[in-house]
């Protein structure tokens, strides 16, 4: 699922375009034994693409996905399909048509619905590429069994909800880079030209020695879909995944990920020690939005002193503002405008041939199968989710959370087995009072 406003998003056609927001599918128990096909294709070999997230008529964060890896190279080939909702599978599927019988290729056995649906695809013979968009509460089951069916994965972010769920997304990461598999986060600006070439140019010293890192997410609301008669607890609460934090990790974890992926990144991939932070939910307080926050501000603090100073914000009417800077001792950067300013003035030229960093993504994933050199960003797609899994610690407690504390704390968020019935919504965090654990 993504929320990319329009000052971040690129010019190119994007998957967000196709159709917006994301999917929602759900998982329970990992298959015991799973068919493990081929992990390496020559380049003449079909590679079968198999979709776990098809998301619904108000967004579809699967369908992009789905259009970007089809296309990112010749004989690619959506095969198979899986979502907890028959009526979200039947939507994307036929959507996915229109891109043709060359791209999508998907009949009615190859079609699953359910809580199972994602070990169904995942047995598919045809398949060895999955994609993985799920609410991220599902992610790390998700994950664990698409490495033990020795599928290629795309994976979106954020990976987990909280600490129990990175430690295992870690593990299986490296599973994947023991058995020579592909993962591909959807930490998408990692495969923009232009943010590459800019964070070169922050590593080699354009800035000179880093003062402080800020970062902002500010934007308004999203959809909301009103309970229908019928809906169990959780059928609801998974139909509007985004307002709940045991689904969605709150939208510090669901969106501002990006711009806190893009501090780490300045940071060549340190991670800060502690957080400290306040946030709250003052304007969406009605029952339809769950129990995340709308805003929450991090100042991330980092061995040397460095400073990270983070905010983002979900509220309709107010200032919209989507940027980060990296303050140096010879000059500034605008990260988003691809800019530098001080010493070492420089500023990124557009390449008209790209294809943008979502379809990036995609073509470097598929790539990296046919030569049989494997991407693995499992590393950093589960430590920035865990940076604002730490974040959103700091808001809800009111306390400073260290990073040893955010990895190994024993917080397990939702229902253990998930399925559908009663679950009631956990109180809104009150800092102060909500203990850490």
């Amino acid at each position: 699922m993504d929320h990319l406003p329009q000052s971040e998003t690129p010019a190119t056609p994007s998957r967000r375009q196709f159709l917006k927001t994301s999917a929602a599918v759900a998982g329970s128990v990992l298959a015991a034994d799973l068919v493990i096909p081929q992990v390496h294709a020559a380049g003449s070999d079909l590679i079968g693409v198999g979709l776990i997230g098809c998301g619904s008529p108000r967004g579809g964060r699967g369908r992009g996905a789905a259009q970007n890896c089809v296309n990112a190279g010749p004989n690619v080939k959506l095969v198979a399909m899986g979502d907890l909702f028959p009526d979200h599978l039947a939507f994307t599927r036929n959507v996915l048509k229109s891109l043709g019988p060359d791209k999508v290729d998907v009949p009615e056995d190859r079609c699953f619905v359910g809580f199972d649906a994602y070990e169904k695809v995942l047995a598919c013979k045809e398949v060895q590429v999955v994609i993985l968009t799920t609410p991220p509460h599902f992610r790390p089951l998700h994950l664990q069994a698409a490495v033990a069916a020795g599928k290629h994965i795309f994976c979106e972010k954020p990976v987990a909800v909280d600490a129990a769920g990175v430690r295992s997304v870690l593990k299986s990461s490296e599973e994947a880079r023991k058995k020579n598999l592909s993962l591909v986060s959807g930490l998408c600006w990692r495969y923009d030209k232009g943010m590459r070439e800019t964070f070169q140019r922050l590593h080699d010293g354009a800035v000179g020695q880093y003062v402080a890192l800020q970062c902002t997410y500010n934007t308004g609301g999203l959809w909301v879909i009103p309970r229908q008669p019928g809906w169990s607890d959780v059928e609801w609460q998974i139909r509007n995944w985004l307002y709940f934090t045991w689904l969605s990790g709150d939208h510090i974890c669901e969106q501002h990920i990006h711009s806190l992926d893009k501090m780490a990144w300045a940071m060549r991939d340190e991670y800060p020690l502690r957080a400290v932070g306040s946030g709250g939910r003052q304007v969406r307080t009605a029952a339809e939005y769950g129990n995340i926050f709308d805003h929450h501000n991090v100042v991330f603090e980092y061995a040397n002193g460095l400073k990270v100073f983070s905010s983002c914000r979900q509220q309709d009417g107010c200032a919209k503002d989507v940027t980060d800077h990296v303050m140096g001792t010879e000059g500034t950067c605008d990260v988003m405008k691809f800019t530098i300013r001080g010493r070492h003035p420089w500023k990124y030229k557009p390449d008209s041939q790209d294809p943008g960093m979502y379809q990036n993504e995609h073509n470097e994933l598929i790539a990296s199968i046919r030569a049989g050199k494997p991407i693995n960003n499992g590393d950093y797609m589960a430590k920035s989710t865990l940076m604002a899994i730490m974040g959103r610690m700091a808001t809800y407690t009111g306390q400073v959370i260290t990073w040893e504390q955010a990895l190994n704390s024993k917080e397990d968020l939702g229902p253990r087995p998930v399925e559908f019935g009663p679950y009631a919504v956990a109180p809104v965090a009150l800092p102060g009072i909500t203990k850490f654990f």
